[in-house]
């Protein structure tokens, strides 16, 4: 197969491991009861970035290993990512997710939590097969401080007080966190030093902090069919985001008020003219600022990693991370 002339270098190193990965994810779906594998192989076949297994495999290879538990665990850390979409979409209630139907939209809530449950155990099965302590150890750190992270959230919805710490906090716990742990177990599994392994899950951290915000920001700025969810969707979810937090710092005394108002109500009804307050105060290009910040970062901790077309291709990533429309 020829690679198209644009396709980053990131998804042509490993375009041949991602298949492997995509016949693994298929294979440990299986189940005998078929609901299991209806909601599940739902979610899965809706594609998305695949960034969290991508960034694992990297890992991997940028420092020398080639066996095949690779697989095993970038299918693994992509289990745990769907199995959070299928809990985060019954908690906020949506019915779009990449521009189709939400699993809890067609198959019910119920339907939607347990088979996210399924999905979470049948990753840590997957990760015993590779004897490793140092890897269940790092999973079940990251699975519970993602569930913190989870709660957080809900717990500052229609906040108007959250400051832009405690919005990182959320988002590193709630979704940096998976990035952090994909880069590490892909670190650890290859056997490299301590230093190295920090700095893969260093670089994992910055660049899923880089990821949420600007996703945050497409929230303003996007096109609905591109980022494949409703524009507005985190106001009427009550979330108080970067750009609206920023605004509420730093807009006019009515913009300030607009914003809070909207959230306290999570009103999507005055999203046009949010849209208008986030963008005249300057709050989307202060947190695109903030996330490139982040991803310079994530490079910058690459710097013990051994020069190579991976790592290269790490450097371009983070730098796409940010740098994007969906």
């Amino acid at each position: 197969m020829v690679e198209n002339v644009s396709t980053p270098l990131f998804r042509t190193l490993i375009a041949a491991d991602m298949q492997t990965v995509d016949r693994v994810i298929r294979d440990r779906l299986h189940s005998d009861v078929v609901l299991i594998r209806q909601v599940a192989e739902y979610i899965i076949s809706a594609g998305g970035k695949r960034l969290r297994p991508a960034l694992t495999l990297l890992s991997g290879r940028a420092l020398g290993y080639q066996g095949a538990h690779l697989f095993e665990l970038a299918a693994m850390i992509e289990f745990i990512h769907t199995a959070t979409l299928l809990h985060d979409d019954v908690v906020d209630e949506s019915d779009l997710r990449r521009g189709r139907k939400t699993a809890n939209a067609l198959f019910g809530n119920a339907a939607s939590v347990l088979v996210g449950d399924f999905l979470y155990t049948r990753a840590f099965q997957m990760m015993v097969t590779t004897r490793s302590m140092d890897i269940l150890e790092v999973m079940a750190e990251a699975t519970n401080i993602i569930a913190e992270g989870e709660v957080l959230q809900l717990l500052n919805i229609g906040n108007t007080d959250v400051s832009e710490d405690d919005y990182l906090k959320v988002i590193q716990y709630k979704t940096a966190k998976l990035f952090e742990a994909a880069a590490r177990v892909g670190a650890l599994i290859s056997g490299a030093a301590p230093e190295q392994v920090q700095a893969m899950a260093d670089y994992g951290m910055y660049l899923g902090t880089a990821f949420q915000i600007i996703d945050d920001v497409l929230d303003y700025s996007g096109d609905a069919e591109t980022i494949g969810k409703s524009l507005g969707d985190d106001l009427a979810e009550g979330k108080p985001t970067l750009p609206l937090i920023y605004t509420m710092r730093n807009g006019s005394p009515e913009a300030a008020t607009l914003v809070r108002e909207a959230l306290e109500h999570a009103n999507r009804d005055r999203f046009h003219d949010v849209l208008n307050a986030v963008q005249s105060c300057g709050a989307l290009e202060y947190a695109k600022n903030e996330a490139v910040k982040m991803a310079e970062q994530a490079i910058a901790s690459l710097h013990s990693i051994p020069e190579s077309e991976t790592r290269q291709a790490l450097i371009e990533l983070a730098r796409l991370s940010v740098d994007r429309s969906a």
